[in-house]
C-alpha cells in the first residue's frame, strides 16, 4: 500500500449511515471518504468519475440490491469491497453469500446512541477498510452443490464423539480478512473423525451462527456457533460467537469451551490471541494451533505461548493467504514451527493429531 489515503467510496441507501460512516472513517489518518452513494447506480456513477481503493456496500437497497453490484464489480472492474450490514438474523446469508461473490470482510454498521459501540465500531471498521486495501482480490468461487447429510446424524446426535473422554489432540484456529473462505477449503477436506476444533473468525454477531450452519452443510465434520460449556468433539468445529470471546479449558480428560464478554483484545472480539492463550495454558503439547489469513496482528502473541508449551503451530503462507498480516506477525515473533499453503493445513493436521 502506498503512503497515499485510502479512498473510500461508501453506497449505502441511508444518509444518516453514510453520515455517520463518513464520519468515522475519517477519524483515521490514513483513510479519505472520496464520495457516498445511495444506491449502486448512483455508486457506478462516482467509480466514473473517481476509482476508490475500498468500497462499504450495504446490501438492502432500492433499484438494484448489493449482491447484484457486487457481482458486476468483481467480474467487470474487482474493487475490494467491505459488506457494511446491520445485524439482522434474515439478512445473514445473503450477506454471508457477498462473501463467496468476493467481498473481502463482514462488518456491523456503527448503531447511535452508544459511545462504546461507537467507538469500537471505529476501530473494526478502520481496521476493515485498511484490510481491504491490501487484499489480494481472488476469482469467484465456483458454485458448489451441496449435498445434504442422509445419514443416521441427520436423526441421531453423534454418538461416537460424545460416548468417548476426549481426541488426545485439540485445534485452535485463527483467521480474520478472507478467513471465511479459508476455512471453508480447509474444514471441507477433513475426514468426520478429524481432531476437535475450536475456531475464532473476526466476524459480527449474528453472522457467525449462520457461517456455522453454512459450514455444516458443506463439511464431513460438524460445524456449530459455539456456546458456553460445549465440548470438544472429535469430528466437530466449534466457531466463537461473534461479539464474544470463547476460551479453551479442561475438565479432567475433558475439553469444552466458555464464552465470555469482556474488552476488545488485540482490536477485537472474539480475539484470536485470547483462544490461543487459553489453549496453551489448558491443552499445551496436546494442542495443534493454525494461524490464517487476516489483517493486524491478533493471535500471534497467543500463538508464541501455545508454542512455548509445547504446542505444534502452523501458518498459512503469503501466496495462498487474501492478507499476510496475521501470519506474517506470528512468524516474525518465533511463534511458527511450519508454513504451509493453504491446501496443504489439513493434511498437516492430520499427521499431527494421531
Amino acid at each position: 500500500m502506498s503512503k497515499d489515503k485510502i479512498r473510500v467510496l461508501i453506497v449505502d441507501d441511508s444518509a444518516l449511515v453514510r453520515q455517520t460512516l463518513s464520519q468515522v472513517l475519517e477519524t483515521d489518518p490514513l483513510i479519505e471518504v472520496i464520495a457516498t452513494a445511495s444506491d449502486p447506480f448512483v455508486a457506478a456513477e462516482r467509480i466514473g468519475e473517481q476509482v476508490p481503493d475500498v468500497i462499504t456496500l450495504d446490501i438492502e437497497m432500492p433499484r438494484m440490491d448489493g449482491l447484484t453490484f457486487l457481482r458486476k464489480i468483481m467480474t467487470q472492474h474487482p474493487i475490494p469491497v467491505v459488506i457494511c450490514s446491520s445485524l439482522a438474523e434474515e439478512g445473514a446469508q445473503s450477506t454471508l453469500q457477498a462473501l463467496e461473490y468476493g467481498a473481502v470482510e463482514i462488518i456491523a454498521k456503527p448503531r447511535l446512541g452508544s459511545k462504546q459501540f461507537l467507538e469500537e465500531s471505529r476501530v473494526m471498521l478502520c481496521q476493515a477498510v485498511r484490510a481491504a486495501a491490501e487484499a489480494r482480490l481472488r476469482a469467484l468461487a465456483p458454485s458448489r452443490t451441496v449435498e445434504p447429510k442422509l445419514t443416521a446424524d441427520a436423526i441421531l446426535s453423534r454418538s461416537t464423539g460424545a460416548m468417548l473422554e476426549t481426541t488426545d489432540k485439540v485445534v485452535v484456529i485463527g483467521a480474520s480478512t478472507g478467513g471465511t473462505e479459508a476455512l471453508r477449503s480447509l474444514l471441507e477436506v477433513l475426514p468426520p473423525d478429524a481432531p476437535g476444533i475450536v475456531i475464532v473468525q473476526h466476524m459480527p454477531e449474528v453472522f457467525t451462527r449462520a457461517f456455522a450452519e453454512r459450514l455444516d452443510g458443506l463439511c464431513r465434520i460438524s460445524v456449530k456457533e459455539a456456546e458456553r460449556n460445549d465440548t470438544v468433539l472429535q469430528g466437530r468445529a466449534l466457531i466463537a460467537p461473534g461479539n464474544h470471546h470463547a476460551l479453551l479449558k479442561r475438565s479432567g480428560a475433558r475439553y469444552y469451551v466458555d464464552i465470555k464478554d469482556g474488552p476488545l483484545v488485540s482490536r477485537h472480539r472474539p480475539s484470536v490471541d485470547v483462544l490461543f492463550r487459553s489453549a496453551a495454558r489448558y491443552a499445551g503439547p496436546n494442542a495443534v494451533a493454525v494461524i490464517l489469513t487476516g489483517m493486524g496482528d491478533d493471535g500471534a502473541s497467543g500463538m508464541l505461548e501455545m508454542k512455548q508449551a509445547g504446542a505444534v503451530t502452523i501458518a498459512q503462507d503469503e501466496a495462498t493467504s487474501v492478507v499476510f498480516g496475521m501470519p506474517n506477525e506470528a512468524i516474525k515473533r518465533g511463534a511458527v514451527d511450519t508454513v504451509l499453503r493453504l491446501d496443504q493445513i489439513a493434511g498437516s493436521i492430520l499427521v499431527h493429531a494421531r
